[in-house]
């Protein structure tokens, strides 16, 4: 088979296939509960062969196959009218997003506990400003126990690919020995990952007060001590950054922030760095997947006035490091890109 190309849906196409959403998902969760895409990634393999191996009747699968194909996820080639001949390939990367996206753990699984029934059918008029979702529903900041507990659980159930990106680079983010200070490191989740991987780091988590007994709890899970997974509490908005630091991670912070926000947050890690101290910047930039990812909180904060969530382009980090005076601002690889940069 020819390399798997496709051009973009019309938007007619595209419209017709987001009206039929959840018939779609039904389609793309049923094939990864079969196993289909464990045949058809690597593939090419034929109709006759999935039918028979998956004891599937050979014409209610070449429908179902269909859908997928009308998703862009598999890719079809047929030589004769015979069914069972038909090749199916699919799309490289196929089952990892399957998996990522509609698995148990999957992040918009999570997403399904916000409220976001109360927007539906109600865009019109919260467009106008005339309804708007209620601080019960969502706040922003988060200022009861419970909005606390629940967005830092949200927050960890992503942590996912920005984990790799950290273990990618390990070797190069840090001294072995350093004292790391996680701003906005929400119940501790990253640094517990971290820690593991790194026995003579030490990590404290910067965040709000009333995250403290999130990162404690944190603590006792993984059997840490509180001299390596510490807890600072304080505002940044309101204070300075906590010094005495080798590194600084902002991991999903800055983009819920105004651009003078998060300008004025990197001029605080490079007062509160020493000379030869590292900034890492882990942040969900603007391209089209991203854009796609982020659809579900696109949608909800519609309806929230004090949160934006901004995706922007890398090179607002890269512009704004050096603003503030860092050096060799550069960008590490990885399923969510971290941006590094060095105090002189």
């Amino acid at each position: 088979m020819p390399p798997f190309t496709r051009e973009a849906p019309s938007p007619r196409a595209l419209l017709h296939l987001l009206f039929n959403g959840a018939r779609a998902m039904d389609v793309v969760e049923t094939a990864l509960k079969l196993g289909l895409l464990d045949a058809l990634e690597p593939g090419p393999v034929t109709l006759g062969l999935l039918a028979t191996k998956y004891d599937l009747r050979p014409t209610r699968l070449y429908k179902f196959l269909d859908c997928l194909e009308s998703l862009g996820l598999v890719q079809r080639e047929q030589t004769s009218d015979a069914l069972e001949a038909a090749r199916y390939r699919g799309v490289p990367g196929l089952r990892e997003a399957a998996e990522l996206v509609l698995g148990a753990g999957s992040l918009e699984r999570d997403r399904e506990k916000y409220d976001w029934k109360a927007l539906y059918g109600r865009l019109p008029e919260t467009l106008h400003g005339e309804h708007s979702m209620s601080a019960t529903s969502f706040d922003w900041p988060p200022r009861t126990p419970e909005q606390v507990e629940g967005f830092e659980a949200s927050m960890s159930a992503g942590l996912g690919p920005i984990l790799e990106t950290f273990r990618a680079h390990a070797s190069t983010l840090w001294p072995s020995e350093a004292r790391l200070l996680d701003v906005g490191g929400g119940d501790g989740t990253l640094a517990e990952h971290l820690l593991r991987q790194h026995p003579m780091l030490s990590v404290d988590v910067y965040n709000l007060p009333a995250t403290e007994a999130l990162v404690a709890r944190t603590r006792e899970r993984a059997g840490l001590s509180a001299k390596r997974l510490g807890f600072v509490g304080g505002d940044f908005l309101k204070e300075p950054l906590p010094r005495g630091y080798d590194a600084l991670s902002l991991v999903r912070v800055l983009h819920d922030w105004p651009a003078e926000v998060a300008r004025s947050l990197m001029q605080a890690a490079f007062a509160a760095l020493p000379s030869g101290g590292r900034v890492l910047i882990c942040e969900e930039f603007r391209t089209p997947e991203r854009l796609a990812a982020q659809f579900f909180w696109s949608y909800f904060l519609i309806g929230v006035d004090t949160c934006v969530s901004r995706l922007r382009e890398v090179e607002f980090y890269l512009e704004g490091l050096t603003a503030a005076g860092f050096t060799d601002a550069h960008v590490l690889p990885g399923p969510f890109e971290l941006v590094v940069a060095t105090k002189p």
